[in-house]
Parts: structure tokens; C-alpha cells; sequence
């Protein structure tokens, strides 16, 4: 119903949407409009008053929920069964990369992801950086981005590797180790626009090809303590439970992957107040790649521990993140991660709490991941109840970033 008195001016836009139930972000609201008014939500609730020439879309039968964050990406990758990484670092051009970065940003934007922190460009320089300013510019559609540039390794660490050792190749992320080096690192990748620092404390560099600490805690508490004084926080890829132990005591975060994480090492992760971010759809897509036919063969040991240890994780009380290393696989199939945490036990109320506002608070965006006044209308409507059924995220309707329809 319009009502008399609430008029708004030609260059106004306003939009209300009237879909079957509201996810806000925290929990499901039956009976709720959004109001809309340009790119921020104007109000919530059952019964609204609304300008005399505001757009009206009815939604029956649809949800509709803040826009999506992906936790973990890499635009500037594609899956590893098209072109290895390696071959990706070293044979493919920056301009493809970047050209393929585009079209990955629209995809993600598209399925509903209209925030992602993109952790490390993989060998294509601060190319992150110039992807996240095109967007913002309005050069390329694509979601929000926060980036980590080069991202961290130990020297020696990563990769590509298995070269004469009188030749150098590109690496995949910045060598910086000992005090002067790592300081030096940290504040340029802050000063060429960082948003996130992110390292490596962790990799496959132990005797036997394993996975092995790479940095002492002194030198990443170092790291966390030069981003933290530029108010940015460290991230750290880890699996082991040492690799772990050291990133959370020297005061990361969030924990990407944690592979082989112990219940000891997530009771620390809740001490700390640290999030846990597990990637499980890159374990469940490079175990395909690497032949398992999924639903026709029994597990492989990597998926059979992921599982142990999300479990350990819930059990744990520990914040969990919603993260899946696209760029692993596809761009565009984010949804992908929201579905296997819910195959491997979390609640599809939570897992969408994950998606939305547990990420914005961990990730400090404090205008989006709920549904509420004054936020930023990045907002999705979906066909279905993701909540009775967490398939019903994959059909999207309508995307909105800032206020504006995504087509």
C-alpha cells in the first residue's frame, strides 16, 4: 500500500521486496518487506510505509538473504584439471589471467557472492589489487573485494619447485624470513593495497615432501603485530597442528584449511578467538581430479580426515568461516563449500550464518552481511528455503549490490 505524505524525488530510487521469508543474516523472519532506498536498506519488517513511486517485486515461494561472502578465493586462478598451477604461475600470461579474472568476478557476483577476500594472486604480482579497482570503478562487474596481494612464504617453502638449482622461476607468493625482510615485506604489500596479510605457516616442505611449520612464532608474531598497527589483520594458511599452534598464539585471524587439526589445537583456536575456515570443497575437488569418483567409490583417506576434523570442529565450538578455495574449482560454483558443510554436519542455519553475517564480523564489514537499516543493499532472493533445503541457495533470482540489480 502507498502512502500519502511519502513522496521521493525523480533522482530517488526506491524498491520494495516482498519475498515468502527474510534470512537476516542471524535467523529466519516470516512475513518481513525490505524496503530499499538507492544502495541502502531503508527499513525491515512487516508492514512498511513506502514512497508513492517505489518499485514493487513480489517474491512468493523465495528467500531472500544479505548477499553472500566467500571466504577463501583466488580470482586469478582456474581449476587445477583445465591448467596445473604450476603451469599457471609459469606459462600463462598476466593478460590472460587477468582477462580470465574478469570473467570469474562475474560468475562469482552472479551466484550470489557479492563480497569475497581473494587470499593471494598465485604469481600474478598485486594483479588482485587492479581486479578489486576495476570493480569498485565500475569497469567490470564483480563482487567486493578484499585482497591479499603477493601473500608470504618462507624462502624455499612453495612453489613452483623442482627446478635445476641455478635456475629461478616465478613463486607463487612473496619469500620474505627474519626480522628486516618480513617487516620490509609486510609494509609493502600494505603500501601496494593490501587488505588482509596472509602467510603461509605451514607447507609442504619437510624431509619426506610433507607438510612442516615454516615460520618461527617470534617472526609471525612480527608480521601480525606490523598489520595489526595498520588496523589489517593476518590470515594464515595451515594444516599442521604446530603450523597452527604458532599462528594462533602469535595472534592470526583466521586458520585456512587446518587439514590436520586436533581438538587441542581448536580448543586454543576458541581460546584465542580465532576463526576457522575449512576449504572443503577444494579437498573434495582435487580428490576428483585426482581420479576418486565421487559416490561410486569409497572415500580417500584426504576426505575421510577433512571430515574427522570438521566434525572436531563443531564439536569444538570454534567460530567456522565459510571459505572454499574457488579457484581450486570453478568460479561461480561457491556454493559448492555451503553444501559440503552441510554433508559433513553443520546446520543449514548456520552454515548460512557462515556465509553472511559470522563472515562480515570476522572480516570487519560492518555495512553488509545483515539484513537490517542502514546496511548496504547487497542482498540476494533465492527460489526456495535454503534453510529446508540448503540446494535452494543455487537457484538465484535477483542480485543486488548496492541497491543496484546485477543482470
Amino acid at each position: 500500500m502507498l502512502v500519502a505524505g511519502l513522496q521521493a524525488s525523480a533522482q530517488e530510487k526506491w524498491l520494495l521486496l516482498k519475498p515468502q521469508q527474510v534470512f537476516d543474516g542471524e535467523n529466519l523472519q516470516s512475513n518481513w518487506q525490505v524496503l530499499i532506498h538507492n544502495q541502502r536498506i531503508e527499513a525491515v519488517g512487516a508492514a512498511l510505509k513506502i514512497p508513492a513511486n517505489t518499485e514493487v517485486i513480489d517474491l512468493p515461494n523465495c528467500t531472500l538473504l544479505p548477499g553472500l561472502i566467500e571466504g577463501h578465493s583466488h580470482l586469478l586462478l582456474h581449476p587445477y584439471n583445465e591448467v596445473t598451477w604450476d603451469d599457471q604461475v609459469l606459462r600463462e600470461s598476466r593478460a590472460e589471467r587477468i582477462l580470465r579474472a574478469g570473467n570469474h568476478a562475474r560468475k562469482t557476483l552472479l551466484a550470489g557472492f557479492t563480497t569475497v577476500r581473494d587470499l593471494g594472486s598465485e604469481g600474478a604480482d598485486y594483479d588482485d589489487v587492479g581486479l578489486k579497482q576495476s570493480i569498485e570503478k565500475g569497469v567490470i562487474q564483480g563482487p567486493r573485494m578484499l585482497v591479499a596481494g603477493r601473500a608470504l612464504v618462507a624462502t624455499g617453502s612453495y612453489g613452483p619447485k623442482g627446478f635445476q638449482s641455478d635456475v629461478t622461476v616465478i613463486q607463487g607468493a612473496e619469500e620474505a624470513d627474519g626480522v628486516d625482510n618480513l617487516a620490509k615485506a609486510v609494509r609493502t604489500q600494505i603500501g601496494k593495497g593490501a587488505d588482509v596479510v596472509k602467510v603461509y605457516a605451514d607447507y609442504r616442505w619437510g624431509l619426506f615432501k610433507d607438510a612442516q611449520p615454516t615460520f618461527l612464532e617470534a617472526e609471525l608474531k612480527m608480521v601480525v603485530d606490523i598489520a595489526r598497527s595498520s588496523g589489517r589483520d593476518v590470515v594464515a594458511h595451515a594444516s599442521t597442528p604446530e603450523g597452527i599452534r604458532r599462528a594462533v598464539v602469535a595472534g592470526v585471524k583466521t586458520i585456512e584449511h587446518g587439514d590436520n587439526a586436533t581438538p587441542e589445537v581448536f580448543a586454543l583456536m576458541r581460546q584465542y578467538d580465532v576463526c576457522f575456515c575449512p576449504t572443503l570443497a577444494a579437498g573434495d575437488a582435487i580428490s576428483q581430479y585426482r581420479g576418486w569418483k565421487k559416490g561410486q567409490e569409497p572415500e580417500p583417506e584426504r576426505i575421510i580426515t577433512k571430515r574427522k576434523t570438521f566434525t572436531q570442529a563443531l564439536e569444538s565450538g570454534v567460530k567456522i568461516c565459510m571459505g572454499g578455495d574457488v579457484g581450486v574449482f570453478n568460479h561461480g560454483d561457491n556454493a559448492r563449500e555451503i553444501e559440503l558443510m552441510v554433508e559433513y554436519g553443520m546446520k543449514p542455519l548456520d552454515v548460512l550464518r557462515s556465509s553472511t553475517s559470522i563472515n562480515a564480523d570476522v572480516f570487519k564489514l560492518k555495512e553488509l552481511g545483515r539484513i537490517k537499516a542502514g546496511n548496504l543493499a547487497d542482498i540476494i532472493v533465492v527460489e526456495g528455503n535454503p534453510i529446508q533445503d540448503i540446494k535452494a541457495i543455487r537457484k538465484v533470482k535477483i542480485v543486488l549490490k548496492g541497491g543496484i540489480r546485477i543482470d
